[in-house]
Order: structure tokens, then sequence, then C-alpha cells
């Protein structure tokens, strides 16, 4: 036993392996030190690596390689626009400066270590008309990776439920398979790689996937200590210090110590049905996550019990879903009702927000209406796009038959199926058709801004993301505020370490990802800002508990 009464000791110990701990532990390990990363699921890669896997960094290194014109002044306009100066202390002057300060100097140094990086053209940020906005995408991912060159690894990496072999880049494009000669190509390359992946009996990891995969195959390779099935149940505080931890791992306890601090990176509390109940809005659910299975909360909750304050705990990333018959998470639609021939109506069968628009928003503004809201399709939709999981044209009967989503001849028999007021839902449908052809939507700018267009459909003209509702059947489905992780949780400064509700620093401990409160607020700015600012603290917190301020 070492001495202290641990059974073993670290220099840094990280609980949770979602984004960010790899990156940390990289730094450690790159000056000599010795990093624990501590996953108490039996899979590696947390929400990150189920998720769709892109940082948020302005002013990277590969907008600048390809002639793209940032900087950190025009990140910082943007997330003052954005995020704003009034959302609380955990979106500080000072967080937001140091996750932009940071944000560009990690991500190339993961390059030098030997990480991958694609940046996403596009992509662009979600409120891209705001001052400080880019249309072209700040956005990076990892390329595709052959699950084969993980070797044993590949058994460790958590994945999401459904492993598509698409480029990250292309997201935008592939909803267009049916309808675009780039998207049909695109189509076909990935029915190509499909029947390939088949035949090797292997994925070809893409989005959260491939970050995370990549990042764990460079983990490995540096000799960092990995371990799951190792649940932190205590942090080991002395002296208002905390020192270490205890875990739990095949019914033994163990105490291990931590010279140079405790990160907690173990995401939030989207799977805890309690903690959603005391904290959310309601109505809510633990099946409309998306989140993994080990997003329970505890870690937040033993912050808390040593004093850690706590902020934004309503917040989640919202992304609006349907539920599926057999049950399970909500199928997300966030690029779905992107599409032209769909709306987002309450059930007086008024329209309650822009269907293109950022997800989180989204979500934000069908809890100020009605939990469920309903979505409508027209048959263009169902024919040309995709829903969810589900091809273009693809209705399983199991959607009928169940009654989770309804369809009829005339708009006024689907809202009275549905229970939305018929006369209002008409209305209101006339109103939007006559914004499909002027290509102006004066209730919520629909099609207004480089992003909506992103998941758009250009052949329809002269807004891509404005298409009539007036050919049958119709369709019409409940539609709730799914999510992929909370986003409130402990209070941390600008070095990522927890504070107490006096402003004072819980020494040794530090915190990042979604068991804290974000930096980015109540705003989800662009593709990436959640995944972005787990790296971007961690690496910040592995920095500070060693001295190396950058």
């Amino acid at each position: 036993m070492a001495a202290k009464g641990w059974d073993e000791t670290a220099d840094f110990v990280i609980c949770g392996s979602g984004g960010g701990s790899m990156a940390a532990a990289l730094y450690l390990k790159s000056i000599g030190k010795q990093p624990l990363i501590l996953e108490k699921t039996d899979k590696l890669g947390g929400s990150t690596a189920m998720s769709g896997g892109v940082l948020w960094i302005p002013n990277n290194h590969l907008l600048a390689r390809d002639g793209i014109k940032d900087s950190h002044e025009l990140g910082r306009t943007y997330m003052d626009a954005t995020v704003g100066n009034d959302a609380g202390p955990a979106a500080s002057p000072e967080r937001k400066e140091a996750y932009l300060r940071n944000g560009p100097v990690m991500m190339k140094w993961l390059e030098e270590q030997g990480m991958q990086w694609l940046r996403t053209e596009g992509w662009a940020d979600y409120y891209d008309d705001r001052p400080g906005g880019c249309t072209r995408s700040r956005s990076v991912g990892a390329p595709m990776l052959d699950a084969r060159a993980m070797g044993p690894l590949f058994d460790k990496l958590r994945l999401g439920p459904m492993v598509m072999p698409l480029p990250t880049d292309k997201a935008g494009i592939i909803g267009l398979a049916t309808r675009t000669p780039k998207g049909m190509w695109e189509g076909m390359k990935l029915l190509f790689r499909m029947w390939l992946v088949k035949r090797r009996g292997a994925p070809m990891l893409s989005f959260g996937g491939a970050l995370q995969g990549r990042m764990l195959m460079l983990a490995d390779k540096a000799g960092i200590d990995m371990r799951t099935n190792h649940g932190v149940v205590e942090l080991v505080e002395e002296k208002g210090r905390i020192t270490g931890v205890v875990v739990e791992h095949e019914g033994r306890t163990l105490r291990i110590g931590a010279r140079d601090g405790v990160l907690i990176n173990a995401g939030g509390f989207s799977r805890n049905a309690e903690m959603r109940k005391k904290y959310g809005p309601q109505p809510s659910s633990v099946e409309w996550t998306n989140a993994n299975p080990g997003d329970t909360g505890e870690m937040i909750q033993i912050a808390e019990k040593h004093g850690a304050a706590l902020d934004l705990m309503d917040q989640a990333w919202w992304v609006p879903g349907t539920m599926l018959p057999e049950g399970g998470p909500a199928n997300m639609h966030n690029t779905d009702i992107s599409k032209p021939h769909c709306i987002i109506v309450n059930r007086q069968g008024r329209r309650i927000l822009n269907e293109s628009g950022s997800y989180m928003e989204n979500g934000q503004r069908l809890y100020r209406n009605d939990v469920p809201a309903y979505v409508i399709l027209d048959s263009r939709h169902r024919k040309r796009y995709a829903w969810g999981y589900y091809p273009p044209g693809k209705t399983p009967q199991s959607w009928l038959d169940s009654g989770m989503m309804k369809t009829a001849d005339t708009i006024e028999e689907l809202a009275a199926k549905a229970g939305i007021d018929p006369a209002g839902l008409k209305d209101e449908i006339a109103k939007f058709n006559r914004y499909c052809e002027t290509g102006k939507d004066l209730d919520f700018n629909r099609g207004g801004r480089g992003y909506d267009n992103w998941f758009g459909d250009p052949t329809v003209k002269p807004n891509p993301n404005l298409g009539k509702i007036d050919k049958p059947p119709f369709y019409v489905m409940e539609i709730v505020p799914g999510d992929v992780g909370t986003s409130g949780g402990i209070l941390t400064d600008e070095h990522a370490r927890v504070l107490r509700a006096d402003g004072s620093v819980i020494e040794g401990l530090y915190a990042t990802g979604n068991s804290t409160a974000s930096v980015m607020g109540r705003c989800y700015p662009a593709a990436g800002a959640s995944i972005g600012a787990s790296f971007v603290f961690a690496w910040i917190a592995a920095h500070h508990a060693v001295g190396a301020n950058d």
C-alpha cells in the first residue's frame, strides 16, 4: 500500500473518459507526469464518442490554411453576441477568454502529437448573421477511421446507436442524396463504404467514433493508464484540498491518491430521473436522451457535497426528437426538420420556432410553448428526405400501427387526429405557404442564415428551407425536447478549478465537460461548442495543475 493509506497514487486522476480526458492526459504524459483515467462504465469515450464528434475552435490553424479570415477578436465578438455578457459566472469574460486563447494552441499541439483534423466546410456558426459569425465553419472533426487500425482497442471504444461510414464534412450534403448530383454522389459513396464495411467485417468510424477512436489510439501509444469499470464514489479531502478519490472496482474499494489534482469529466445527469425532475424543466424523461449510459450525475453530487457551487442546472443540449414505438432514446431530427415541407406547431396549430435554427434554442422554445409539440410533414418531405435513421420514402408500418405517426388527406382531419385545433392549423399553414412563395419567413426568418441553409434543399426556390405543405397525404408526430447531455453543473473558473458558492477555490479539484456549468451559458453558438469546451478546459486544468499556465 502506498503512503497515507493510499492503495496507489498517480499525479493527476481524471474521472471519466469523454471529450478532453485524453487530451489532458497526453499533455501530462509528455512532460513526464503520470495521469490516470478512470471510467465507471465498460467502454471509453463517453458521450463524445456517440456524438457528431466536432469541436468549435475559433481562429484555428485550419482556417488560416484554407485562406479563411478569422481572429481571436472575431471569436470573442461572436461569443459576446451569442453567449452574451449576462449568462452568469460560468460564462464570465475570463472563462470565455481562456476558451478562445487556449483552443487553437491545444488543437495545434494535438496535431503535432499525431491527431488528424478535418475542417467541416460549410457547417456555419449557428448564428452566423451576428457580429463575428463565420459562415465557412470553425468546427473541426476527425477523418474517418478504419476500426481495424485500432486493433484490440476498438473493443474498448463506446459507439453510438448507428455507425455510419460518412465523413463529418459531408453531414449536410448526404441529406440531399435524392435531390442533387453532389448529394447523389455522396450517397453512392456511402453505399459503397457500407458494402466495404460489411465485406471487411469491421466498421469505418466517423463523427464521434473517429474523434475518440483517434484520441484513444494516441493515449494508448503514449502509455496512458486508462481503466474501465472503475467508478469514483467519493473524493478524498484533506484540510480543504482534494487529494485523491475512492473507487469501486469488481467489488473492491480502492483509495487512489492524486499528487497534482483530480479532474471531473464524467458527464452530466441526463440519465438521472431524480435530478432531471429536481433541476430541469418539465415534463422530461430519461428516455428522451441520447447521452451515454454513464451520464447519471453522481460526480456532480459528490462535488456539491464537498462545497462545489452549481449553475445552469436547468439547461441541456436539447435536440428535438420523436419517440419510437419500440422505445429507446429519442429519434433526433435537427437536420430533418430543417428541410422544406415541414413545420412544428403547438396545440393551437401555431408555429413556435425556426425549424432550421439551433437545436438547443429549439428545445428551449418547445419548453416555452408545448411539450410535446407537433411536427407536420407533407408527402414530399417523406418522399425526399430522411427521417431520423430512416431513408427517404421508408416509413416503418409500426409507426402508423402504433399511432406514433398519424396521416390524413386533409389538414383538418390530421389536426383532429392529433388533438390540434383544426382552424388554427389550417390558418397557420396557409400563412406559411405564402412565406414559401416569397422566400421570406416573416415570423422566424427561417432560411435567413447560412446555418439554416446547411441542411436545406437548394433545389427548392426561392428559399432552400421553405417548402409548402399542400400535397397529401399529410403526416403528424409528437415531438419532444430530447437531448445529447445536460449543460449545467459544477461551477469552475478560467483555470477549470472548482469554485464554492462564495467564489473561493476548492484546491486540487478541477472539472470540465457536461459535469460543469457551460462557458456557453444558455446558448449553443456552433457545432462542437460543448465538445470544444470539454477539450479546452481539460487541457487548461492539466496545465494549471502542474503550474504550467500559458
